[in-house]
């Protein structure tokens, strides 16, 4: 080994020894106490807490039996960190005995930084292990290889499908089976939205399959597309109904980036142009009617999406992506609160029928050279109600305007329809579809309108 690496792996071990050990203290302030690695697993006591056994369902025990914040986070690297140090053959008495704290994982969960660093510790076999164990929490903990995180999240999916079908069998309450049968419903569309793969690769890289299903599905290769793009969704947008849909804008979005490269980079866009990546993400419960007048499912959505970005920036440190984010109606909210807080940092962000957020400007918000662009159709009731706070169309605010209205491609030539209302922006051969794959692609300066 090479000095530098020496003097490298010796940071990173430091590094990682802290994540292990340095976090007992705050932790043991919280309440919530977590024994060393070094201790045996016999040893670390239960979390009061009653998760489920990886399916994702809520927490049954008290909220508090989880610390919050940077205590709550640090117990759970440190609890990673004793996988890491712990034996192959300790391992399955070690996750035994502490089932709850790993499902607590999702709760409070490290960063993903943290997470990176101690899934890379962890030896194959153990990750197997793992795997098989806890694939709950394996797929959905932003920091481990996403790849590594569809195979767990598969595995979650063939085994939930399996158990509600087996209780539905033995089940004999209306409510209970009416249930049961809505849920298998929903894991069924998700398998069937992974299935049509159109020829490109397809990842369930999220999954909580309890009763307001979440998931998200990216179309591409997360782990090496030079162009990634998050789409969020707004109201009425359930996994259980629309996650096929949701995943075919994706493929979608993904054929016109893709083909577009390919056009302007001309010869050079062959098999070595760069990749492309599109999440269908479905990261938080999307508000009906009923609830659509507050902004509590929105700080949900911005909690949740701030996570994905964060997983994706920080496990893509050596070949940063250029990251955007696409996001509609409630969504755009829940967006543009997600990058009111400085935590993370996109390359570009487009807005369609947004009712605003408290943000002032495109200057309030993480977002590359204030590369921020808007989409307002005709007749859409939402745009410019700026109903939760300053209205990104308004001039003042400083965003890019994007055509949705209808065009003829200066490209391609061919005649792009218009979107109307509220619900059309993401309609296959649209203004705004084209708009978005210019913008995903970093091309800004081909949108229409712009």
């Amino acid at each position: 080994m090479l000095p530098a690496d020496v003097a490298s792996a010796a940071a990173e071990t430091a590094s990682v020894t802290s994540v292990q050990t340095g976090y007992t203290h705050a932790s043991a302030e919280a309440g919530y106490t977590l024994a060393p690695a070094s201790v045996s697993p016999a040893s670390i006591p239960a979390a009061s807490g009653s998760l489920s056994a990886g399916r994702g369902a809520a927490v049954s025990g008290p909220v508090s039996d989880v610390p919050a914040g940077a205590a709550g986070r640090s117990a759970s690297a440190a609890l990673l960190g004793a996988v890491a140090a712990l034996n192959t053959s300790a391992l399955p008495s070690f996750l035994d005995a502490n089932r709850a704290k790993l499902d607590a994982l999702l709760v409070n969960p490290p960063t993903a930084r943290d997470v990176s660093r101690l899934w890379n510790l962890i030896d194959p076999d153990k990750q197997a292990t793992l795997i098989r164990a806890a694939p709950h929490v394996v797929g959905n903990l932003e920091g481990v290889p996403y790849d590594v995180r569809g195979r767990a999240n598969s595995l979650d999916l063939k085994r939930t499908i399996a158990t509600v079908t087996k209780t539905l069998k033995s089940q004999h309450g209306r409510a209970e089976r009416v249930a049961l049968q809505r849920q298998l419903v929903t894991l069924g569309n998700v398998l069937k939205a992974l299935s049509k793969h159109d020829g490109v690769k397809r990842t369930l890289v999220a999954l909580d399959p309890a009763a307001d299903a979440k998931a998200s599905i990216v179309v591409g290769d997360l782990r090496t597309a030079t162009y990634v793009s998050v789409l969020v969704p707004g109201m009425y947008m359930s996994v259980g109904e629309q996650i096929e849909s949701w995943a075919k804008v994706a493929q979608e979005q993904y054929d016109l980036q893709t083909g577009y490269l390919r056009r302007i980079l001309g010869t050079r866009g062959g098999t070595g142009a760069p990749g492309v990546a599109v999440v269908a993400w479905i990261g938080y419960q999307t508000p009906v009617l009923t609830n659509i007048g507050g902004t509590a499912l929105a700080t949900q959505g911005a909690d949740g999406l701030e996570r994905t970005l964060e997983g994706i920036r920080s496990l893509r440190t050596a070949n940063q992506p250029y990251l955007s984010v696409f996001a509609h109606s409630y969504g755009s909210t829940a967006a543009l609160m997600a990058l009111q807080r400085h935590t993370v940092t996109v390359d570009a962000l487009a807005l369609m029928g947004s009712p605003g957020s408290e943000a002032q400007s495109v200057a309030g918000l993480s977002v590359t050279g204030g590369n921020v662009f808007v989409g307002e159709a005709a007749l859409d009731p939402i745009v410019n109600s700026a109903f939760f706070g300053s209205d990104p169309g308004s001039p003042g605010y400083g965003a890019k305007p994007m055509g949705v209205g209808g065009a003829v491609d200066p490209i391609t030539h061919a005649t792009l329809t218009g979107s109307s209302g509220h619900n059309e922006y993401f309609t296959a051969g649209t203004e705004c579809m084209r708009n978005l794959a210019m913008i995903g692609i970093d091309r800004g300066e081909l949108v229409i309108g712009h």
